[in-house]
């Protein structure tokens, strides 16, 4: 029996299936005296000021996630840089960070109220926005920080330093900064290679770049990276996770690195990572 303090997070995607399920689970948490405070699904914000959400309660046991990719992205927007352990719950969508099918769920989360569960770090960056000397954005990010040019906009011209020294200037439809984990999101799409979660690397993908040998590149976890857009952009959006936008320009310096504070996953002995790999992108062997 869970004990009566024990209290976990419920983060729902707005579909009737994903809905009725968040019902039984609300049910059986009520049967073992769990408590559940339920968040709900942030939409993306396009015009984000730079301030953060409240964080989700220090106390909780475990963050559940019943939904797709960009529900869980949400819930670890919730979480923030505290240390809650988070399980995704999927209902048939082509995605990667839910672990859990929706038929195990009530199996697992009673293994989980019982037995307790480990957790594997997945790695985050820190992205802050400095425009002229102040410090207007900060944000951890889970999966990519995406640079991106309106669909009238010309080229981009962003100039990229690494740990101080200027790497080159990316004349481009954008530009994607990946995490090992955000290497199968769009990054992927753009062209870039998949990363092993526990591989410590950071990706740039550009997108769609005018010279092609302008390729994707995976630099050290530990590197810094700083970003800055040429005289006379305009037009330019940068997106945290798919859930937050901020409009930026020649006066903004967007700062980069691996956050001290990794997000927690519930690890599922059952759900290996090169199965549910060879899956998703329907690989020789995989099975749906």
């Amino acid at each position: 029996m869970a004990d009566k303090r024990t209290k976990i997070g419920l983060v729902v995607k707005k579909e009737p299936l994903a809905q009725r399920k968040a019902e039984e689970v609300t049910a059986l948490l009520a049967r073992r005296q769990v408590a559940v405070v339920c968040h709900p699904v942030s939409r993306p914000d396009r015009h984000w000021c730079g301030k953060s959400e409240p964080s989700a309660p220090s106390d909780l046991a475990f963050v559940l996630v019943l939904g797709g990719d960009g529900t869980f992205l949400s819930a670890v927007r919730w979480i923030g840089e505290q240390p809650i352990p988070i399980l995704g719950v999927k209902f048939g969508e082509v995605g990667f960070l839910a672990a859990v099918a929706e038929a195990q769920m009530h199996t697992v989360v009673q293994g989980l109220l019982t037995h307790g569960f480990t957790t594997s770090a997945r790695m985050r960056l820190q992205v802050e926005v400095v425009r002229e000397g102040r410090l207007v954005a900060r944000e951890t990010v889970l999966n990519d920080l995406v640079i991106n040019k309106g669909a009238l906009a010309r080229l981009a011209s962003i100039e990229t330093f690494i740990d101080g020294h200027y790497l080159t200037t990316y004349r481009a439809d954008g530009l994607i900064v990946a995490t090992p984990t955000g290497s199968t999101a769009y990054s992927l799409a753009a062209g870039g290679p998949v990363l092993h979660p526990r591989v410590p690397g950071i990706i740039l993908t550009p997108i769609c770049p005018f010279t092609l040998t302008n390729r994707p590149l995976i630099i050290p976890d530990s590197a810094g990276i700083e970003i800055r857009l040429a005289k006379g952009a305009s037009d330019i959006a940068l997106t945290l996770d798919g859930q937050v936008g901020l409009a930026i320009d020649e006066r903004d310096r967007i700062q980069v690195r691996r956050s001290p504070q990794p997000l927690r996953m519930i690890e599922i002995p059952a759900s290996q990572y090169f199965d549910v790999l060879k899956t998703k992108l329907r690989w020789s062997g995989g099975r749906v």
